[in-house]
Formats: C-alpha cells, structure tokens, sequence
C-alpha cells in the first residue's frame, strides 16, 4: 500500500476540524484508509510540523496527494460536494510524429491557467508526481509526466523520437547544454544513480530518444528522464502545460486526469481545465486531452443488497455512494437497475463490485448485519470441491511415484502451438497485449508446454522421468463477463528410452478407479452405462501418427458421452522442439469432469 505523508494541521484546516488521534484513526478507518502514523510528538522534539503517515489502497490514485485526501474526506463527512469539472476548448495542439513509435508512442497534455502555487501547494504538485511515478507509472516504465511554465514556451507543440546526437539542451537544474547520449552518460554517474539514474535503462539502447518541443525547437523535456531548465515551472509560474508520454494508453490518461482534477482548484477558476488537441500522425486521427467525461455504468441494486444483507432502497443506495464521490439514480425502465456516474478521479471503480463495496463503505462496515442476513457467505472456512478433487489427483500420482511439478501458468506462443504442432485458430488461448519477454506472451491451454520445459531442464537425471502436475489452463470465452475461464486439469509424462505407454495408460486406470470410473470395453457402442473408454484420434497432431487417442466419459448411465482428456505417445518433433532426446508418453484429463 502507498504511503502518503501530508501536513497534520494543514490536512486538519483543509477537513475543517482539529480531529484527536483516536477520532482521526476511526475516520480513516471508516473511509477504507489507515492511518500509520502520527509524528506529533517527535516533531515537536525537533521543533518540525507534525505530519500524518497515511496508508491507502493502491489504487486509489486519487489519494496520492493531500488535496485528493481532503477532498475525499469532505465528500464522505458530507462537508463537500464533488467537483464538476469544466474542459475548455483547445488553444494549441500537440504533434505526435511517427519516429515516436521507435521508443514510446502515446503522448498527452493539458493545460492549467491561471493557477496560484504556494510554498505548499507547490510540494504536493511535485510530490504527486513523484508519488504517480512510482505507483500507477511503475518507475515511468508506462507514463512520464513534465510540467512545464507555459509563458516560457510556444505552441504548437510537437512529440518525435529524435536520434540522440541531434538532441542539445540545458536540463533542470542544470547550467551545461547536453547532447542525448552525453546525458545518457552523465545520469548513469554514480552521483545520479540513484536519482534520474534509475531511469536511464528504459530509453538508453533505443536509436532514438523522445523528445517533447515547442514551435521554434525549443527542448521542453526528454521523456521520462529529465524536463527542460528553460520552461521550468517555479512558485511565480501561472500557466503550467502538463506533458504526459507513455508505453501504455490506458494508464496515460488516467494519470493526466488525477493530475488535473487534483491541482485545478488552484486555478482562477477553481476546476478549469483547457485542452490539448493531440495530433498523431501515426494515424492521422486527432483526440482532446484530458477527457473528463463523466463514465456511466449500471448496477443491480437486489446485488448489492444480496451482497451485503441489507434492504436499502434506491436513494439510501444513492446516499452512500455520494459519500464516495458517485452519483446514482435508479433507472425509469427497470426498477432494479442502478445507473452509476463515476468521475475521473475514480478510475479503480471497474466492475459493480466496487460500486457493491463502496455502498458498504458509506453504509459503514460497522453497521453491517452479522449472521445469517450477510449473503450466504460461510464463515467457516473450507476447500472449494476443484480443490479437493485435485489433492486426490495429487495423493494417487504420487502414490504411483510421479513427482509433482509446479511449472509457471504462460508461456510463449510457440511453447503453446507451433511446438506441439498445433495451429492457432485465435479462439482458444487469452495473449497478453503487452508481453515483457517473448517467453510469456499466452495464457496456457495444455498443461504440457510447461510439463516438457520442466522435464528439458532435468533431462540428464535418472532415467524414467515421470512428473505431473495439477493446475489451470485458460480458455477464451466470449460468453462470459470476463472473456474467458479457467479450467483445472490433471496430466502425467513418463519420460524414458521407451515410450512407456502401457505405464501411462495405467496411470490413468488408476486415476479411473480412484474416481469410481469403470473401463467399458466396447467403447459405449453398445452399452449406456457409466466409465470410460478411449477412441484413437488422427487428429491429435502432438502425438505420434496411430497413437493418440481422446478419452471419453460417460457420467452417468444413459448420459451423453463427453471427451475429457487425451493421452498418447508425443510425436518425436514435440519432443525435439523441446531439445529432449527420448522418447515419452503423455496423459491429460479434465478435473472438472468429476466434481
């Protein structure tokens, strides 16, 4: 959790109340907050402002700063209303050429007039950047924000990936002109290691650097390292343009809105923000930065009551939410059905359970029904059924002495495809958008990509090698809310100069008998009663030509027949994809099946 640390007394003008510790305590505990710690006693010691430690919830980037805090902590004591913010419409634009593609290729910006810093509201400005930095913008790896004095600079203004030896400025707080790659070198110092240093890595081996600029070529920053000395913002400056580059869209966005909807009230006209019309010439589409259009999302209000065991009708709903900046009303057309405007600083607010658990929040958790009433949640914890249908996969594999592997859930589209001659029809595995190594670019849709890569890196021990695992594989799934679903599978190798099919074929009689399952051997052609039997498939192209086979399982007598699994000997070239010189059989079942 983020810790944020914020003026005691200035917090406690800004809340409009001086709160005892044990008073402040409960609030931030009632609010979904904690407070960490309260430096009262030691900076009096020191003859320093006392300050409060307060922990929240990752994403609740709103909170970053003390403005975000007081803000939300009126809106919830019912001191404040939530701002309504007003866009104004562009004065300038912003160029995004294509070279950015090269480095980091999203880029916004907006403008805030007429604000007024002072000594205080000038360290929170920096200190939410910093705060954003390394939270949401994980170390500016997604998202770089500059600020710049806009009175010092003119637009339009234009965002390229620029060769780092065409690159000449003056960077803050300095008083040298730098090209690129001799800044590269002077923030890889040791004296800057741990400052701007920490960052170099993320544009250093990239032909070209990104390069933020006015009209006339005039150096505002160089994303994510370092802005410019020349437009430096200071406690004078009125007009600031707030530049945001990023690897990730998303992200960017939301990073500019907190920034805007935090620090416009210090604008002559307190929530006024004036756009930026982005231009990217990777597309030729334009866009108005930042969007601060109000998100609309519906919610059902017999799901929030179900949930918390409450019967509050739509405007005691209404209500609660209010306290944590949302605004609801009931829909005209169905009576259950909660229409939710949610503001810009509420990002984390994603799916109706977050609207369901800040209705809790603003009913007070306190307040909550306890017993029976709270859902049909039991409070007495036990397995889930999948679980206990696993450990008896895990007690019999083991018992038959296969050892148990614990292989990571992706891998690489190949290790899930092309390496076990299976062609990808786009329907089944869930691909990561944006994968940090090519070894994990999917959601897994076998447990076997990982079993084999388990097996390659043991290779030279003993021969057989017989491991297993138990774990879930991910389907796509355009039905579903989420897209796609997991499903829990079992599956066993035996690994050795001979196939060892019999070996594995037992493995799975013994699974089948574990389960009760009986072997029916005419292949339920001519019988409807329960077990399993197995049907050689030429279709399975990961096993050897002849010698593959689909297992099928009939529930329940008279029941329609499923396949749940496959088992066979893995044809040679699976196995030299995997750089494993032998020979091996491979079986895999759904677990679900018997649940």
């Amino acid at each position: 959790m983020p810790s944020v640390t914020v003026n005691k007394q200035q917090l406690f003008e800004l809340l409009g109340k001086n709160y005892t510790n044990e008073e402040f305590d409960e609030l931030c505990f009632q609010f979904g907050v904690e407070l960490d710690e309260d430096t009262t006693e030691e900076a009096l010691k020191l003859g320093e402002e006392p300050e409060l430690k307060i922990d929240i919830g990752a994403n609740r980037y709103d909170l970053l700063c003390i403005e975000g805090i007081a803000q939300s902590l009126n809106e919830y004591l019912g001191r404040a209303e939530t701002p309504k913010y007003k866009l104004l419409p562009p004065t300038t634009k912003l160029f995004i050429d294509k070279s950015s593609e090269q480095v980091r290729p999203y880029a916004a910006a907006a403008i805030l007039r007429g604000i007024t810093f002072n000594e205080k509201n000038y360290a929170s400005f920096i200190a939410l950047q910093d705060k954003l930095h390394s939270n949401i913008c994980r170390n500016r790896s997604l998202v770089a924000i500059g600020t710049h004095d806009l009175d010092t600079v003119q637009g339009p203004f234009r965002y390229a990936g620029v060769p780092p030896k065409d690159i000449k400025f003056v960077p803050l707080n300095q008083t040298e002109e730098f090209t690129g790659d001799k800044l590269i070198e002077f923030y890889k110092s040791p004296q800057q290691k741990n400052n701007i240093g920490r960052f170099v890595h993320l544009i250093e081996d990239s032909p070209v650097y990104p390069l933020f600029t006015d009209k006339n070529g005039v150096v505002c920053s160089l994303p994510p390292l370092i802005n410019s000395e020349h437009s430096k913002i200071t406690l004078n400056t009125r007009n600031v343009l707030i530049d945001c580059t990023a690897t990730d869209k998303t992200k960017l966005d939301i990073v500019l809105n907190q920034i805007v909807a935090m620090f416009s009230r210090y604008c002559d006209e307190p929530f006024t923000v004036e756009a930026v019309e982005v231009v990217s010439e990777h597309n030729g589409q334009s866009r108005i930065t930042p969007d601060i259009s109000i998100r609309n999302m519906d919610t059902s209000i017999s799901y929030i009551n179900t949930a918390l065991g409450l019967e509050l009708s739509p405007e005691e709903i209404s209500k609660c939410l209010k306290k944590l900046s949302l605004h609801a009303k009931p829909s005209t057309e169905n009576p259950d059905i909660l229409h939710v405007e949610i503001p810009i600083t509420r990002p984390d607010v994603l799916h109706p359970c977050d609207i369901m658990e800040d209705v809790a929040i603003g009913y007070g958790y306190d307040n909550l029904p306890k017993g029976e009433k709270l859902s049909n949640a039991n409070f007495i914890a036990s397995a889930l059924p999948i679980n206990k249908i696993s450990d008896i996969f895990r007690i019999v594999s083991s018992q038959a002495s296969w050892l148990e592997v614990l292989p990571l859930t992706l891998c690489s589209h190949d290790e899930n495809f092309k390496f076990l001659r299976v062609e990808d029809d786009g329907t089944k595995a869930v691909k990561l958008a944006n994968p940090k190594t090519l070894e994990y670019q999917v959601v897994r849709t076998s447990l076997l990509p990982g079993i084999l890569k388990t097996v390659k890196e043991n290779r030279k021990h003993t021969l057989p090698i017989k491991v297993f695992e138990t774990g879930d594989v991910v389907f796509k799934n355009l039905a579903l809310e989420r897209k796609a679903n997991n499903e829990r599978h079992w599956a066993a190798i035996y690994v050795g100069k001979n196939s060892g099919f019999e070996i594995i074929q037992g493995l799975l009689g013994k699974m089948m008998q574990t389960f009760r399952t009986n072997w029916v051997a005419d292949y339920g052609a001519a019988s409807n009663s329960r077990g399993y039997w197995i049907e050689q498939d030429d279709s399975l192209t990961t096993y050897f030509p002849g010698r593959g086979a689909k297992i099928m399982f009939r529930a329940k007598e008279g029941a329609e027949p499923q396949e749940i699994g496959h088992l066979g000997i893995l044809h040679p070239e699976v196995m030299v994809n995997f750089d494993i010189p032998y020979a091996a059989s491979y079986v895999e079942l759904n677990a679900e099946v018997f649940l």
